[in-house]
């Protein structure tokens, strides 16, 4: 087994809480709750789920953009949320994040170049003539010519956007790259040459991927393991094939379920009147009790934990449930 570049351990994040002050308790939202994963040197781990499920607040997180309200999260053995507050440049270094809205992501009042040149000079020191070469090598990788670095961001598609913003990743010659949504914005044909670019920038720098998206079709292209996030946990997790390929947890089985698929006739989905928790009312037991179809009285007064699970050949393949699905 590869060692872990980044350990997130029993990580949650409330937003809210505390009292009045008549002493009277503040309604609070537990967006990610007791999340413990490894990300591997030289893997795509991909994080899916539902809208709202806490896969982008866990994102913001390992870059420090948030704090956890417990739990710690290490790279390469460090406490990061202890570095956020002592040393974001070195953080930064390492670290760094491809945003959801590529435009929206760039400053309009600065030109490429000036956004490429920030990390450049804030974060590796490099003088004019060094950063006139990285500055070609960034715009090489991520297939983008030179003279695109003296116009400004409304200048540029979405796609070209999104590779500036790959590009301005890249900048700080990090270790690990969180990716939110990167692809979610932009037409079919375009997501697959940004695809495609991360895949070769993956090999070329040696890059570890954090890969959060909602889009089942990209992550089992770009996957090389699978976590499966609901209201705010870890309820399956394992290699890609064995998460595509027989799914345990209900839940996955829902998501692959309504998913479009070539030759699949029709869609198949829950009904309109189907209960959701509710985040300022968390249910005991499992969260995803009256929505499950295989639920029983234990699922209701217990909250399942991830467990290893008897599939032949994947070991690692855990899934949070009782009576997980045996196969496809």
């Amino acid at each position: 087994m590869a060692d872990a570049l980044l350990r997130i351990e029993q990580a949650e994040r409330v937003f809210g809480g505390g009292r009045t002050l008549f002493g009277q308790p503040k309604p609070a939202v537990h967006a990610v709750q007791d999340v413990t994963i490894d990300v591997r040197r030289g893997e795509t781990l991909s994080v899916v789920g539902e809208s709202g499920c806490g896969k982008s607040t866990l994102a913001r997180m390992i870059v420090g953009l948030d704090r956890p309200t417990n739990g710690q999260i290490l790279f390469d053995g460090r406490d990061l949320v202890a570095e956020a507050g002592s040393d974001l440049r070195r953080l930064s270094r390492e670290v760094q994040y491809v945003f959801q809205d590529p435009v929206a992501s760039l400053n309009p009042r600065k030109t490429i170049r000036a956004i490429l040149e920030a990390p450049l000079i804030h974060l590796l020191g490099l003088d004019k003539a060094a950063r006139e070469a990285r500055l070609g090598e960034l715009m090489d990788a991520v297939n983008l010519a030179p003279e695109f670095l003296d116009r400004y961001p409304h200048e540029f598609s979405g796609g070209q956007a999104q590779r500036i913003g790959i590009a301005r990743a890249l900048a700080a010659d990090p270790k690990l790259i969180v990716l939110d949504e990167p692809v979610s914005a932009l037409d079919v044909s375009v997501q697959a040459q940004v695809l495609n670019i991360l895949d070769g920038l993956k090999s070329r720098f040696g890059l570890t991927y954090v890969f959060i998206s909602h889009d089942l079709s990209v992550v089992e292209s770009v996957s090389d393991r699978v976590a499966v996030m609901y209201f705010g946990r870890i309820v399956e997790i394992g290699r890609r094939r064995s998460v595509f390929g027989a799914p345990r947890h209900p839940y996955t089985h829902l998501l692959m379920n309504s998913a479009p698929t070539l030759g699949r006739g029709s869609l198949i989905s829950e009904d309109a009147n189907t209960e959701l928790p509710d985040p300022y009312n968390p249910p005991p037991g499992c969260a995803f009790y009256a929505r499950c179809p295989r639920r029983s009285d234990l699922c209701k007064a217990t909250t399942p934990q991830l467990e290893q699970n008897a599939v032949p050949g994947e070991v690692e393949h855990q899934a949070a449930c009782f009576h997980p699905h045996e196969g496809q």
